[in-house]
Order: structure tokens, then C-alpha cells, then sequence
């Protein structure tokens, strides 16, 4: 069974349709990293992936379940702008994840519990290169810095499934690089399964298991909002970059959803 499936999903917004015939069948432990044209709908499918939105039409299953029709913690996720509370320390940013769901009234834990949940936040900064800035602010954190410490909110869950939306598209690219290894790092250790949104191409060969490519097959210029985008190619990278394949190969073999 698959770990995620995606069963002939739509989604429309009044007369714009943005998405049509999304069929996968994902198995857990993938990288899935999307790419395609701005406006394709990418985020689109992130955000239904994360239980933000419904599908118009057809169903998200997640291990053979329907998919929670809001956010939950099997799910993390990581925007490109920084999901970080401002007026809390590093250390409390990653803390409270842990805290409000054990403690929703209050918002904190008392006692043992608060020591314990503290303790697993500075191992969990320490393993993402911030064990020396919990008592840091995040307006006193670099870019790269910032989206270490959204990392960590997001894993301190423990989520099943990781979410990432164009998460290093306004660092520098020496941090980038940096990025990518953490990121990388950290999947081969949790064995996550990630889908990360990209407008980088390199990047989305680079880190995937597999690429997604979206764009809009049909085009009525009469109706320009009448057809939504779909996955146009399915690229298995894991075993294919390997081989030493080069990117026309790739498309030429790749399995095209109809």
C-alpha cells in the first residue's frame, strides 16, 4: 500500500480551475521536490497535502486513510519566509511546539515536564548548528540562521511527512549549499518523506528522489482560467542520476501521467 495517494485530485477557485488529474502514489521515505512555472499550482498541491485546503474534487489518502482536512502534526512545514516567533528565544520557539499541545490553556508546561520538553528542543538546535544561540532572538540570527531554527519548529514534532515551500529561495547560495547538506542530512537520518517546491531547477535534481514537473497541457486562450496545471513528468532520480544520465535523457524516459 501506498504511504501517500493522490487519487485524481482537483482544485478549482470559483471558475479558475488550478489543478486537474493529480494521480501519485508516493512510498514513505521519498524526497519529492516540485517544480514548474510560477502560478502552476505548486504550493497549490502543498498546501492540500498539509490539510489547509479541500480538494474540489478526488481524495488525499495517508497510509490508506483520508487525509486530516486540517494540519496536524504528521505533518511539519517550512515557508520561504521565516515561520518564527519574533518574541520568544530560539530555544522557546522550538519548546512551544511541545508545550501547546500538551498544555493549550496555559501554553507552557510546569515542572519536570517544561525541563523535559526544553531539553529535547536544545538537542534537537544543537543537531541543526544552533545548540550555541538559544538564548537568541530571531532578529539576531542570520537568513540562514532563521531557517535553521523553522527546521527545527517543524521536526521537533516528529512529523511523518515534511513540507517545504521554496524554503531557501532568498538565501545566498554559499548558505544554500549549506542548507541543502543539513536538509539532506536530515533526511537520510529520519527518513522522512519530504516534498519541497522549487523554482530551481538544479535544486530539485540535486536533492530529490524524485521530480515532479507541473504545467498546464491545456490552453484555451478563450478561456484562459477554464484548465489547471497536472503532473506533466514523474523523474525517478535515486537510481537514474547514478548512471550518469543527462537531463534530455531523463525527460524521454519518464513516466507521463495522462
Amino acid at each position: 500500500m501506498s504511504f501517500i495517494s493522490v487519487n485524481n485530485v482537483w482544485q478549482q477557485y470559483g471558475e479558475q480551475v488550478v489543478l486537474e488529474r493529480l494521480n501519485l502514489s508516493i512510498a514513505e521515505g521519498e524526497f519529492c521536490t516540485l517544480v514548474g512555472t510560477s502560478g502552476c499550482g505548486k504550493s497549490t498541491f502543498l498546501r492540500l497535502l498539509l490539510g489547509q485546503e479541500v480538494p474540489s474534487k478526488g481524495q488525499i489518502l495517508l497510509d490508506g486513510q483520508p487525509l486530516r482536512n486540517e494540519p496536524d502534526a504528521s505533518r511539519g512545514v517550512v515557508f520561504q519566509r521565516y515561520s518564527v516567533f519574533s518574541h520568544l528565544s530560539v530555544l522557546d520557539n522550538v519548546a512551544l511546539g511541545l508545550e501547546l499541545p500538551h498544555a493549550p490553556l496555559l501554553g507552557r508546561l510546569l515542572g519536570r515536564a517544561k525541563s523535559e520538553a526544553r531539553d529535547q528542543a536544545a538537542q534537537l538546535l544543537e543537531r541543526v548548528g544552533l545548540g550555541h544561540s538559544l538564548k537568541k532572538y530571531p532578529s539576531q540570527l542570520s537568513g540562514g540562521m532563521q531557517q535553521r531554527l523553522a527546521i527545527a519548529q517543524a521536526l521537533i514534532m516528529k512529523p511523518r511527512v515534511l513540507l517545504l515551500d521554496e524554503p531557501f529561495g532568498a538565501l545566498d547560495p554559499g548558505i544554500r549549499k549549506d542548507m541543502h547538506h543539513l536538509l539532506l542530512e536530515l533526511w537520510r537520518e529520519t527518513r522522512l518523506t519530504v516534498f519541497m517546491v522549487t523554482h530551481d531547477l538544479a535544486e530539485g535534481f540535486s536533492l530529490g528522489t524524485r521530480l515532479l514537473v507541473f504545467d498546464k497541457v491545456r490552453v484555451d486562450p478563450h478561456a484562459p482560467q477554464a484548465y489547471g496545471a497536472r503532473i506533466t513528468y514523474d523523474l525517478p532520480l535515486n537510481t537514474e542520476r547514478s548512471r550518469g544520465r543527462t537531463l534530455p535523457d531523463l525527460l524521454s524516459s519518464a513516466v507521463q501521467p495522462a
